[in-house]
């Protein structure tokens, strides 16, 4: 990130940011200062902004290196903020690394990974949030994970913090004012109700850490099999990941660690986790198994039980075998075997799991993002409490300086901008 702070005025970058060759078409990325006078030099001189133009792109020796479309995108109003060109080549590995070479010879350098979105970050153009959400957004494996991420790269979690932060600005400067201008009416006027503006933040913040987290999204739900020795929980677990990823044997403590398995089910993510049979004995690596399913139930988030014979908000009762075994009663009869209740099982589970994550109209939070609002609400409780005004002032500065943590940005000179914008202070 430094090097890329340091030298985004002067260096000029490109990377291929289509698929890996050969391929039909291969994109190639140009940013920096020297951007339009690359594009300018390969392709004969640069297009109307933002139109395609078929070029006959040439190195400097005036060799033809291919018939390719370029495009160029004068700075900042680009996805990096800065100059940037595309070239639109064919994606075979001999055109693409002439490509770079004339480009090298131009004075450009190939990027770094991630270096685009970095000067995007640094210049403005995205938030840490909205870096974040792209981020999940190219590892997203399921649908729900990409709704998810989807709507934070759109800057749905920016709008909410930005909201949250703006509102805390204004209240700031109307705190200054009261400060430095004690006594004058038509600011005094303006202060009234500051303490049941800050509670409503804080209400609205309370309800946003309610959300499911975005972890448990982005992880997968996880959902631990347990039960006795020979209960049936690795054929369960090797049915529900669709592989035989666990050993399956009649042998009793066959299964001594815990195995872990990501599958989608329906869109929504879950890790499963065979464990050892719960059962008292004397071998000690056995032992160490038994114990690590215990430790694994407690940290779970749903729990198929092969012994219980109920369920309740993060539980499923499961009579396994079913096809040799009679169901207990209050358990869901399921065969590995035959797949007799291995659907229901599923529909159950994505139940559970969906009242576990996020809604579709919800902006999950992750842990750094959970932390930083747990700090600003205790900011803002205690500037509701504050003896005075100075007090208040340096509660909500430290606040908006959470704030600034995650989005960037100069809450001081917002708040002089909106303190001289919103009084009179000439008079």
């Amino acid at each position: 990130m430094d090097r890329a702070n340091n030298t985004a005025a002067t260096e000029t970058i490109f990377a291929l940011s289509s698929g890996a060759p050969p391929a039909a078409i291969g994109i190639i990325r140009i940013s920096g200062p020297l951007a339009g006078a690359v594009g300018s030099a390969v392709g004969g001189g640069l297009p109307e902004p933002r139109r395609a133009s078929l070029r006959a792109l040439r190195n400097r020796a005036g060799d033809i290196l291919d018939h390719a479309l370029l495009l160029w995108f004068p700075g900042p109003a680009t996805v990096t903020g800065e100059d940037l060109c595309e070239l639109h080549i064919h994606g075979g590995r001999a055109t693409i690394d002439a490509v770079f070479a004339e480009l090298r010879a131009q004075g450009c350098r190939m990027a770094a990974p991630g270096e685009f979105t970095r000067r995007a970050l640094f210049n403005g153009r995205m938030d840490l949030s909205e870096v974040e959400g792209l981020a999940d957004l190219l590892a997203a494996e399921t649908e729900s994970q990409r709704r998810e991420a989807l709507r934070r790269a759109d800057g749905a979690l920016s709008r909410k913090l930005g909201g949250w932060r703006d509102a805390l600005t204004i209240i700031a400067a109307r705190i200054e004012a009261a400060i430095d201008y004690d006594g004058e009416d038509d600011v005094i006027a303006a202060t009234d109700g500051i303490d049941i503006e800050i509670a409503g933040i804080g209400r609205e913040i309370e309800a946003a850490l309610a959300v499911a987290p975005a972890e448990r999204l982005r992880e997968g739900i996880k959902v631990t099999i347990i039960g006795p020795p020979n209960a049936g929980k690795s054929t369960l677990f090797n049915a529900l990941v669709g592989r035989e990823a666990a050993i399956v044997s009649d042998i009793a403590g066959t299964t001594r660690d815990l195995i872990e398995h990501s599958v989608a089910i329906a869109g929504v993510p879950f890790v499963f986790v065979d464990t050892a049979g719960i059962r008292d004995t004397i071998d000690p690596v056995e032992r160490i198994g038994v114990a690590r399913a215990r430790h694994a139930r407690a940290l779970t988030d749903i729990i198929l039980d092969l012994a219980g014979d109920a369920e309740d908000e993060r539980s499923i009762a499961i009579a396994a075998m079913a096809d040799i075994l009679p169901a207990r009663a209050g358990a869901l009869p399921v065969s590995a075997v035959t797949g007799e209740g291995v659907a229901a099982l599923q529909l159950r589970l994505c139940a559970l799991a969906r009242s576990m994550l996020p809604a579709e109209t919800e902006v999950a939070l992750d842990r750094r993002y959970r932390d930083m609002l747990i700090a600003v609400g205790g900011e803002l409780a205690q500037a509701r409490s504050a003896p005075d005004m100075l007090l208040m002032a340096e509660h909500v500065r430290i606040a908006l300086a959470q704030f600034d943590g995650i989005l960037g940005g100069d809450a001081v000179e917002d708040m002089l901008d909106a303190l001289f914008g919103r009084f009179c202070l000439g008079k």
